[in-house]
């Protein structure tokens, strides 16, 4: 997974993995948006490999990570929305939404283009900017 962060609030994830990949910087470019203290939506045009297994060192690692970073990631993280054209697989995704949403503390929403996505990104942006000045 990489992330790009530069056109925060919205930030991109890639679920594509290189060779060389670090799970841990993963862990850190996270955490570096969430000490900004501003909310913001992850989007990613791509999901995780069907047979990318974790192994058991990064499963421990991430559930520490969770319980150290749980409240954060549910008030700063408005959603991750995914970005998936096919029908068939966004509905495929909802099934795992609730389940994503009680691991990681916000939500798992599914667009069908970019454009789309990014529609949902900005309300949802507008409406937490909405709440929080009244």
């Amino acid at each position: 997974m990489s992330m790009d962060s530069s056109n925060f609030p919205y930030v991109w994830i890639s679920f594509a993995q290189s060779p060389d990949h670090d799970p841990v910087r993963d862990f850190e470019e996270l955490e570096a948006n969430l000490k900004r203290g501003e909310p913001f939506v992850l989007l990613s045009d791509s999901v995780p490999a069907e047979d990318h297994e974790h192994s058991p060192e990064e499963k421990k690692r991430t559930s520490l990570w969770m319980k150290e970073n749980k409240a954060e990631l549910h008030k700063l993280v408005l959603a991750m929305i995914v970005i998936e054209p096919s029908a068939a697989k966004r509905l495929a995704f909802a099934a795992f939404s609730m389940l994503f949403a009680k691991f990681w503390g916000y939500p798992l929403m599914l667009a069908s283009s970019r454009e789309e996505g990014m529609e949902i990104a900005g309300k949802l942006l507008a409406e937490h900017a909405g709440s929080t000045a009244a």
